[in-house]
């Protein structure tokens, strides 16, 4: 997936509980915050309940922008989310990064 660093954006930062017990406020934050601009960046820090419908509304959100030419960029994962990631089967960050397009330190 390309990103334009000049292209408008819009930032999106997940709430702590990202669990199936909270995922449809997630999945309509997501939503509204993908409608709004051409790129969207998810800051994922504050995720501290995450299971595996937060991952897959995470790859679809990544998906679907991707699909769009709209790039959607997960930012600054949390520790529990890492976990939910292994858990799932994303056993490396490499595997991660494939799946998931992230920003990195800046970039």
């Amino acid at each position: 997936m390309s990103s334009d660093v000049t292209a408008p954006k819009w930032s999106l930062r997940l709430p702590a509980d990202c669990s199936i017990a909270a995922i449809r406020s997630v999945y309509d934050l997501i939503r509204e915050a993908f409608n709004r601009q051409d790129r969207l960046e998810i800051d994922c820090s504050s995720v501290d309940k995450a299971d595996v419908t937060s991952i897959q509304l995470l790859l679809s959100a990544a998906k679907t922008g991707d699909a769009q030419g709209r790039p959607v960029v997960l930012t600054s994962f949390s520790q529990s989310l890492r976990n939910t990631l292994r858990r799932a089967g994303f056993a490396s960050e490499a595997m991660i990064d494939q799946h998931f397009p992230q920003k990195k330190d800046g970039t």
